[in-house]
């Protein structure tokens, strides 16, 4: 038998997968609305973050950790601190990720991701301020992925959330014309847990938390955070230049607001248990 290209066995995928959506079934069982088992363990990496959490989902497992830093405030928020998230997709996760600089995929993971918790104001940036235009505290979420079955986004954004949740680090505060150490050890200040879930179009059917196969066949994507109060805090389309329609954005936004409520008790409940 000959070998089949990429593109033939990717309709052959789709159609496969879109026969089991009209009978109103996916191809790992789950509901439309339904996310994957997810576990979330956390002071992975304690020796070297002062906050860590891997989290897996499925087949796909992504390891956040969390650095604490004193640096100088940005000229135009000199009495705000910094919060930044970065990603990395390295080959070990999947043969799909190649080694070199990071990939546009890679981009957009960070890009969504570090939306996610600013658009948020997840993190109360001005207590993080030791001395006005002088020095702040700077926290870093580097992001890993481990293995990859679809849907990084959204197992990043829970590892995010849930190592920021349980970060400490060495408090400081303006002494003599310094930053000095108090001895003390303080949480990052947490306005609320904002967390992403994403929905897939295949052709006229969405899905939560598409599996890879689910993705590599997927019209379009749409991504968005949620905060505690409920608020669509970002929005990030991708995943392919599909349509949605006006009624699809609403049935995503819909299932989006159930699977980050569910989400967001995960990580606190998980969190209490680790204390």
């Amino acid at each position: 038998m000959g070998d089949y290209s990429a593109e033939i066995i990717s309709r052959i995928d789709r159609n496969y997968i879109a026969d089991l959506l009209a009978q109103g079934e996916r191809i790992d069982g789950r509901a439309y609305d339904e996310f994957r088992p997810i576990e979330i363990e956390y002071d992975v990496v304690s020796a070297k973050a002062e906050g860590s959490a891997l989290v897996r989902m499925g087949g796909t497992s992504v390891i956040a950790g969390v650095k604490v830093l004193l640096g100088e405030p940005y000229p135009d928020t000199p009495d705000e601190g910094v919060i930044m998230v970065t990603a990395e997709m390295p080959p070990l996760a999947s043969p799909l990720f190649e080694l070199g600089p990071p990939r546009e995929d890679a981009i957009e993971l960070a890009r969504v991701v570090d939306r996610g918790v600013r658009e948020s104001e997840t993190v109360e940036v001005k207590k993080l301020c030791v001395e006005p235009g002088k020095v702040v505290q700077m926290v870093f979420c580097d992001v890993y992925a481990l293995e990859f079955d679809g849907n990084l986004i959204d197992c990043a954004s829970i590892a995010a959330n849930a190592a920021l949740l349980t970060t400490e680090f060495p408090e400081h505060k303006w002494e003599n014309g310094e930053a000095v150490p108090t001895g003390n050890k303080i949480s990052v200040p947490l306005k609320n847990l904002a967390v992403e879930a994403t929905v897939a179009k295949i052709e006229d059917h969405l899905i939560i938390d598409p599996v890879l196969k689910e993705e590599m066949v997927q019209d379009c994507r749409i991504t968005m955070a949620v905060d505690e109060g409920e608020n669509f805090t970002a929005i990030q389309k991708g995943g392919g230049a599909g349509p949605m329609t006006l009624e699809q954005v609403d049935q995503a936004f819909g299932m989006a607001l159930d699977g980050t409520r569910m989400i967001r008790e995960l990580i606190r409940s998980t969190a209490k248990e680790r204390e």
